[in-house]
């Protein structure tokens, strides 16, 4: 049966389960449900799980809508603006000090999505412990291995945003509150290979296809385990194995595809997506994804309803002539006799998503980046810059591009690979943020930009560890600068 994730869906018992609002620092609620209970059936164990894709997607942390979450487009926003793609237009904001590289030990937005991350990482122990400890017989092995599965996928894929953003973390890996509470940061090289061993037990415990969710592709299967370890041995820097893994997905031709239609990428179950989250419908956001209730405006009602964020000129002044990603991804409108360009990979907001039915979900994973990590750790593995190239190629000629010539030296295959990340990939998730950092080039790109002036440092390529944490943990020492 299709496992519903909406969030009118989700058992109480999940509420329980989830409630630690703060892995590191809270303990487990008295009077929770114990995970003897949660996980005594199949039924159970898929609620528990399903609980935790609800929590990623819908914030049901506090109950807000938006951007409320590392998973409900904060990633793709803060990281947007601590990068060069992303501008704020309330410059009176607490927003804007991610924009103006300002950041302040006690930023509310960071905090956020360290408590989110986090809460991701303790549902997922709570559901690897639990199935662990089950001993009923009315929770079956196949479950048991596809929960366990999906459990360590998001175990991972929320590390990795935790590092990514705030550099060392406390690596937990169970929820007893005696072993989290008083937790010191581990070296982000061990945090890199627990990941990696997440992932690789990953794929040998999840489905090689979207049976799981009736066909939708909103649940982790084995070629998201494969394409995220793609990610994470690329940011490692072991290329060869990211080529391999990224190879892997992309020989995956019967289950995905790049669309010729850019407007297709995004839509619910596109053929390109690996992963996607299923977003509820809920009474603020309507049906939209993350990125459509903050980024898609009632375009008949500029001036008076513009979006809270647009995007920078050096985005927009990066993209080839001819380019139809900057037609098909992007609206635009005269301001104060300024063109000013906003992202439109979604195309349902708030204000078009009440009627009919859900077409498009939170793209999470997607088969062009799988295709850029290839090129880019074919480069570096010195494997071959012919085929590192023709993986570009395939990017651009879906964007109506020309081929970049086989005639590049390697400095250049780089640069190309930097420049065809930036577009293709833009207002997705933090990519143009993390990829500066990984490969050394966010000094002298980001120190660069106008809205940045005058240069604050390089201290803040890393977020604030939350103040709360500092406190409640003595342990825990805050990121150089704050």
């Amino acid at each position: 049966m299709k496992r519903n994730l909406k969030l009118y869906s989700i058992m109480l018992i999940t509420v329980a389960l989830a409630s630690c609002k703060d892995l590191v620092s809270i303990p487990e609620p008295i009077g929770s449900v114990t995970t003897k209970k949660v996980f005594a059936t199949d039924a159970q164990a898929n609620s528990a799980m399903a609980g935790i894709y609800t929590r990623m997607i819908n914030n049901a942390l506090d109950g807000n809508t938006g951007t409320q979450g590392f998973a409900t487009g904060m990633s793709t926003i803060f990281g947007g603006m601590s990068a060069n793609e992303l501008v704020t237009a309330s410059t009176g904001s607490a927003d804007y000090l991610f924009n103006t590289n300002r950041l302040l030990a006690d930023n509310g937005s960071s905090t956020k999505i360290w408590v989110t991350a986090y809460d991701a990482v303790y549902g997922a122990n709570a559901v690897i412990e639990g199935i662990e400890a089950s001993v009923s017989e009315k929770l079956h092995d196949d479950v048991r291995k596809r929960l366990t599965g999906e459990a360590k996928f998001i175990r991972a894929f929320s590390y990795f945003y935790l590092v990514n953003f705030f550099g060392e973390v406390p690596m937990a890996l169970t929820i007893d509150f005696n072993k989290t509470v008083n937790m010191k940061k581990t070296p982000k090289a061990e945090v890199y290979a627990q990941m990696i061993k997440d992932l690789q037990e990953a794929k040998n415990l999840l489905p090689d296809n979207f049976s799981g969710a009736a066909g939708e592709r909103i649940l982790p299967t084995k070629w998201a385990a494969t394409a995220l370890l793609a990610r994470i041995y690329l940011y490692a820097g072991d290329y060869s194995n990211a080529a391999a893994q990224a190879s892997d997905v992309i020989s995956q031709s019967a289950l995905f595809q790049l669309p010729a239609d850019l407007n297709e990428v995004f839509l619910k179950n596109s053929q390109e997506a690996i992963w996607q989250l299923q977003q509820g419908d809920l009474p603020a956001n309507g049906k939209a994804t993350p990125e459509g209730y903050t980024l898609v405006a009632n375009k008949a009602t500029i001036p008076n309803n513009r979006p809270f964020f647009h995007m920078s000129d050096e985005l927009k002044n990066d993209f080839e002539m001819n380019d139809q990603r900057k037609t098909a991804w992007t609206w635009n409108e005269t301001a104060a006799g300024k063109e000013v360009y906003y992202p439109y990979k979604y195309k349902v907001g708030t204000y078009n998503a009440r009627e009919g039915v859900m077409t498009e979900y939170y793209m999470v994973m997607r088969l062009a980046e799988q295709y850029l990590i290839r090129a880019e750790a074919r480069a570096l593995a010195n494997q071959s810059l012919n085929l590192a190239i023709a993986d570009l190629n395939v990017i651009r000629r879906r964007a109506g591009l020309d081929d970049l010539p086989a005639t590049l030296s390697k400095p250049e295959v780089i640069l190309a690979i930097e420049h065809e990340k930036e577009i293709e990939l833009f207002a997705e998730w933090g990519h143009r943020f993390f990829d500066l950092k990984r490969t050394g080039r966010a000094h002298d790109v980001l120190s660069a930009v106008p809205i940045k002036q005058p240069w604050n440092g390089d201290n803040q390529f890393l977020y604030p560890i939350p103040r709360t944490e500092i406190i409640a943990n003595q342990n825990l020492i805050q990121n150089p600068g704050y």
